[in-house]
């Protein structure tokens, strides 16, 4: 999965394939929400599942805007997933959840301040992610370059 990433750009860079790549990646982690749900039952269902939704919004966050640092995608989906957490104390997601299985996926229903950890735990994952492919991708770049100047 980490050649998936391996396309990070910098300035210069091919957004249009980083933008692939990490669309690709959600997919893959929207199909591990999933299979986690499908085969796993208590906290460890619902605690990954939190890890998991910040590990989307990591990877959305590069399809939107593939420039991100690591570190600047993993803060915009730690702030997106704690947003939507505060907001169950509203009482609004829980309306949206009982009419539709989507917004009760997307927005939860009920507050659990246990749910804000995980979600820094996902974020953590994408960021290590992230700069892992990132160095890779400056190695596979680097090499490329030595390759074209015979060096």
């Amino acid at each position: 999965m980490a050649y998936l990433f391996g396309f990070m750009t910098r300035a210069g860079g091919d957004t249009a394939r980083t933008r692939l790549a990490a669309a690709v990646a959600a997919l893959l982690t929207v199909g591990a929400g999933l299979g986690l749900r499908a085969t796993a039952s208590g906290d460890v269902a619902k605690y990954g599942g939190d890890a998991l939704y910040t590990l989307l919004l990591v990877a959305l966050a590069v399809v939107v805007a593939p420039r991100l640092t690591p570190s600047r995608a993993a803060a915009v989906a730690l702030a997106v997933s704690w947003a939507v957490e505060f907001s169950q104390l509203t009482g609004l997601p829980a309306e949206l959840s009982r009419r539709s299985t989507v917004a009760r996926l997307v927005l939860g229903s009920t507050f659990n301040a246990p749910d804000l950890l995980w979600y820094a735990v996902g974020a953590a994952v994408g960021r290590l992610v992230l700069r892992r492919c990132a160095r890779g991708a400056a190695g596979v770049r680097a090499d490329a370059a030595h390759r074209t100047l015979g060096t």
